[in-house]
């Protein structure tokens, strides 16, 4: 059942919709146009008309130019919700993201709010990544593994990361030490893909579909958050069982994620934002 509404206006990419929709942290809108951090580079983009410009000079596929958008709203048009999240906010779109700084940057996001993880991302690029000047202004570049691999504890928790600075800093070794390769985890499948991040101290189910989602071409990835489990519970109570534990078990999620994927299809990450960006709105919480 194809949508039924013009396509146009839902093809074109919206950056306010899109940066602003939990997905990435390291941007600011400045006179018009946003500024963002993507591992070592810096990209600055305008609406009207869709620009892309990077530092370093190069193309852009951060907003997922290539993807059939068409094909996948067509595809995730299971209901009247997500039909209704669609029409209310044409343009959104998945981030492909640098995957070592999404990797470090929701490892930061646990227990904590869109401000308080812009903030401490912004700590961690100020004290350990480069400083840079892009068309007249300083910005700080993503760390890389490296330096914070030799970053010690107490210089992370002076960055603001409390209890996640043990995870940042076994997270940063794994990826130097090439425990975790990304590349690789873009080629296996979603399932083997997820093993191998959880098996990184600090990062369990919600984490590990963030960083699948957002920067390793996993687009089943449905992460479950407490705002993503209330959606589901609000709307979706007879669709998915076993959404009222306050904390889902392993197994739970897992459980409810496989009849996600079997009822929103390959392309339930897409479903997943529109919904998490609605009901976020519609409690009218605070992005960037």
């Amino acid at each position: 059942m194809k949508l039924p509404f013009e396509m146009q206006e839902f093809t074109r990419i919206n950056l306010d919709t899109t940066i602003n929709s939990g997905q990435v942290f390291l941007w600011d809108k400045i006179d018009g146009v946003w500024y963002g951090v993507n591992g070592t580079e810096i990209l600055r983009v305008r609406q009207n008309p869709f620009e892309i410009i990077s530092s370093q000079k190069k193309p852009s596929d951060f907003f997922r130019q290539d993807d059939n958008i068409e094909k996948i709203l067509n595809e995730i048009n299971k209901d009247n919700l997500v039909r209704s999240a669609v029409k209310r906010f044409p343009g959104l779109r998945l981030l492909r993201q640098d995957p070592f700084q999404c990797y470090i940057s929701f490892i930061c996001s646990s227990n904590s709010s869109i401000q308080n993880i812009k903030q401490m991302l912004k700590r961690l690029c100020h004290k350990f990544g480069k400083e840079t000047y892009f068309e007249g202004r300083e910005f700080f570049t993503f760390p890389d593994a490296e330096k914070l691999t030799n970053t010690h504890v107490k210089d992370l928790l002076s960055c603001g990361l409390g209890f996640r600075a043990k995870y940042v800093k076994e997270a940063a070794r794994a990826a130097y030490s090439g425990s975790i390769e990304f590349d690789f985890l873009k080629k296996i499948d979603y399932n083997s893909a997820k093993q191998d991040l959880k098996e990184i101290y600090g990062i369990g189910n919600k984490v590990a579909d963030c960083i699948l989602l957002f920067s390793l071409e996993k687009l089943e990835a449905f992460p479950i958050d407490i705002w993503t489990q209330r959606i589901l519970q609000k709307y979706y109570s007879k669709k998915f069982s076993g959404l009222a534990e306050k904390s889902l078990t392993e197994k739970n999620y897992e459980s409810i994620h496989k009849k996600i994927l079997e009822y929103f299809g390959q392309y339930a990450g897409y479903s997943q934002q529109f919904l998490f960006k609605m009901e976020r709105d519609l409690n009218k919480r605070n992005w960037l």
